[in-house]
Order: C-alpha cells, then sequence, then structure tokens
C-alpha cells in the first residue's frame, strides 16, 4: 500500500474533459448552480461514477453521492468530495479538483482490486459558490443543519427562479433526505485559492480550519436629482456615500493585519442614468477573519464607520446581515491522517487555516472533516485564468488515497 498511486495522466484529463461543460473564451468555466451547464457537468459525473461501479444516490438538495462498497456494509462511508458549480468567471479547479480528486481514488482502488473495510464515497455538493444563490454553502448547510430546507429550496436568483424549481428542473430533486446520509469522515481536496504554499515552495496544504466569514446587503438611500442643476452643497448622492463606505471597509481591513480581510464584490447603481444623481445604491459587503472576536469587533468598525459617513451625507443607511459562519477548526483525527500521507509520501507540507469557505466547514457540523490544500499558480483562482500543475494535482490526490485508505481500512 505505501507504493499506491493515482494515474495523474487519468486525473488531468478527467478535469479537462469536465472543463468543457460552460467553458468560457479565455480558457475558464461558468457552470453556475442548478444551470444547463451544471447540469451537463452532473451528469457526466454521475456516468463515469457508474462506469466505475458505483451506486448513486442523490438527496432533496441535488447532493449526489457514489458509492463503492466495502466489506462491511453496515459501516458508514468515508467520503471525499466538493462541488462542480463555478463562479461567473471561474476557473477549471476550484471545486472540480476535489470531485474527481474523489473519484480518481475509487478508480485507483479498482485497478488494483483493493477492497476497504467501510465503503467509500464521492460527493458533490450543490451551490457552494453562492453566486447564483445566496448564501454559499447552501447544500452542505441543510446537510450539516444549518440551514433549514424549505428556506433553501425558496431561495431566488435574480431572475425570480426559485432553487427548488431549479433543482427539480434540471432532473436532481433527489429522493433521500438531506442530512439523512450518514458519513464516517469527509476530506476534500482543494486548490489553496491563495499564494502561501507556492511561496513557500510546499506542495501540500494541511488544513486544519477555516476562518470565519459575515456577508452583509448594504443599501444607501439619497435622493435622485438633476445632474446639471443640483448645486453641489445640496446633494443627497448615495454613490458618494457607498464610495466612502467601500473605502472605509477597505481601510479597516487593512489597519488589522495579517488576517482581516473586506471585499465589495457587488454594487447595483439607480436609477443608473448617466445625467441623474443616484438616489439609492446597493453593495455587498464579505468581512473575514480567522477569530470569530475579531470579526466581531470589525462587525462593529464597520458600522459605525458607515453610520457616520450616512449621516455626513444625509443619506439613509440598511445594513443586513445576509449570511454568518464562525471559524471552524477541523478534526484532529482527519488532519493527522492527511499530515501522516503527506509525510509518508515525502511531500513538503505545512499547516494552514483556509481563507476561503468550502463545503468542509459545513459537513464538520456533523462528521469528523478535513482538508488537502495544493498550490494555484500566483494564488489565482475565481478567475479564468486560475491555473494548477499536473504534478501538483496528483500529490494532493495521492495525500487523498492515502487518508482515505486510513480510514477506511484496506483488507
Amino acid at each position: 500500500m505505501d507504493n499506491l498511486r493515482i494515474d495523474g495522466r487519468r486525473l488531468w484529463d478527467s478535469l479537462m474533459e469536465m472543463a468543457q461543460f460552460g467553458a468560457t473564451p479565455k480558457g475558464g468555466n461558468c457552470r453556475l448552480a442548478l444551470s444547463d451547464e451544471d447540469k451537463a457537468g452532473h451528469d457526466c459525473f454521475v456516468a463515469w461514477c457508474e462506469a466505475a461501479g458505483c451506486s448513486v444516490t442523490v438527496d432533496s438538495m441535488g447532493n449526489i453521492f457514489a458509492r463503492r462498497p466495502g466489506r462491511d456494509p453496515a459501516r458508514p462511508p468515508v467520503a471525499a468530495g466538493s462541488h462542480l458549480d463555478t463562479q461567473p468567471h471561474g476557473g477549471k479547479f476550484d471545486g472540480v479538483y476535489g470531485v474527481l480528486a474523489g473519484l480518481e481514488v475509487l478508480r485507483t482502488l479498482n485497478d488494483h482490486d483493493i477492497e476497504t473495510e467501510a465503503p467509500v464515497e464521492v460527493v458533490v455538493w450543490s451551490n457552494e459558490e453562492g453566486t447564483r444563490f445566496t448564501p454559499a454553502m447552501l447544500a452542505s448547510g441543510v446537510f450539516g443543519g444549518v440551514f433549514e430546507l424549505d428556506f433553501a429550496l425558496g431561495q431566488i436568483d435574480s431572475d425570480g427562479t426559485t432553487f427548488g424549481a431549479e433543482l427539480a428542473r434540471i432532473g436532481y430533486a433527489g429522493a433521500e433526505a438531506c442530512g439523512g446520509h450518514p458519513l464516517a469522515c469527509f476530506f476534500e481536496a482543494h486548490i489553496e485559492q491563495g499564494p502561501i504554499l507556492e511561496r513557500e515552495g510546499k506542495l501540500i496544504g494541511v488544513v486544519a480550519g477555516a476562518q470565519g466569514q459575515r456577508w452583509y446587503d448594504v443599501t444607501v438611500r439619497g435622493r435622485d436629482s438633476h445632474a446639471g442643476t443640483t448645486p453641489m452643497p445640496g446633494r443627497r448622492d448615495a454613490l458618494v456615500g457607498a464610495a466612502g463606505m467601500v473605502r472605509a471597509a477597505d481601510e479597516i481591513a487593512r489597519a488589522h493585519p495579517p488576517h482581516a480581510v473586506a471585499t465589495v464584490g457587488q454594487l447595483r447603481v439607480s436609477p443608473n442614468s448617466r445625467n441623474t444623481i443616484p438616489g439609492e445604491v446597493a453593495f455587498s459587503l464579505d468581512l473575514r477573519h480567522p477569530d470569530d472576536e475579531a470579526l466581531l469587533r470589525l462587525d462593529g468598525e464597520v458600522r459605525r464607520a458607515f453610520a457616520r459617513l450616512a449621516e455626513a451625507g444625509t443619506l439613509e443607511l440598511e445594513i443586513e446581515e445576509v449570511w454568518h459562519t464562525p471559524p471552524t477548526r477541523f478534526d484532529p483525527d482527519c488532519v493527522a491522517a492527511v499530515r501522516k500521507a503527506a509525510e509518508a509520501l515525502g511531500y513538503g507540507h505545512r499547516e494552514m487555516i483556509s481563507g476561503a469557505g468550502h463545503d468542509a466547514v459545513y459537513v464538520a457540523r456533523v462528521a469528523p472533516t478535513g482538508m488537502i490544500f495544493v498550490p494555484c499558480e500566483d494564488g489565482l483562482s475565481h478567475n479564468e485564468a486560475e491555473n494548477a500543475e499536473p504534478d501538483d494535482l496528483a500529490a494532493g490526490c495521492n495525500v487523498l488515497l492515502h487518508a482515505i485508505l486510513a480510514r477506511a481500512g484496506a483488507v
């Protein structure tokens, strides 16, 4: 078993084939959750799993569980996986690597006729990105008991379509209850989405946990008025106020190095007319920190700064927190299994905390969980130019293989 390795070429070819679904002109992917492109990716994955001899079940949130049987069918499965949906200008590896690395583990076990004591599963979680349906990690959140099923199924996209309706349309509204599927443990392999491993020349990130996040919808209201006839002193310009708030959030995060980050990724201006002073602006705010008390302090500083700017501009302000996930610590035994596998394989590694949210964060609430990071070029992700080296991806998959064998037991 010590010499067992996955087929890196096959893993890479699978990644490139999956990248054909929702391919973008700049070499990335647009596979928004529950879109036709996402359905095509799911269909392809299911076909591959069935060809590998797996049984496939789908739950009421569209999560897919592909099972390779173990010698003891009564034991809960040792699982690996991630997601197949992408950002609008996403890359070929975010999420999909964790899914196809899990599939490659199953194929490798088949190649060598290895029977495990416990079943081994690969899981695809729906709507991880949160781009089309907010919040992120929606389906794993239902699985982990964070969100109610009715709340999740009722989430609406920008066209007014519900998650439940789209899930049924693409044929992935499964019969199994979401959250009723026991897991012995769960591993998620992922590109780092940051520069640390590449910068330090490390091959494997042994992920001990993930930082906390708070998401907000902010609305600033002023007064629409004529751009040419309204003197500057009398204006109630919502965009000027919002611009100051964006700048303030950035400055607050920079004042709390090295962990605090703040991002405004969405902004809508109304009435969005060239010669009308904007009367309303809505924008998103994403705050993150690995310490929940520090994250709460950031929340307070941002709210006070925004209130001062709104008062100065005679503006109305609404701040709605739409999502909060506290920092997560992964299971020590799963983390140790990843570390031990990296050491046994001779791969340079370091312990780290994930700056991004992942399905593993919510699965960790109901099952022992660990993560494996591999480098990505320039730390770039959520971008069509996202890239990773085939050998690095293979190395992470080898770690996943041996961590799974350590927990599932090889006969």
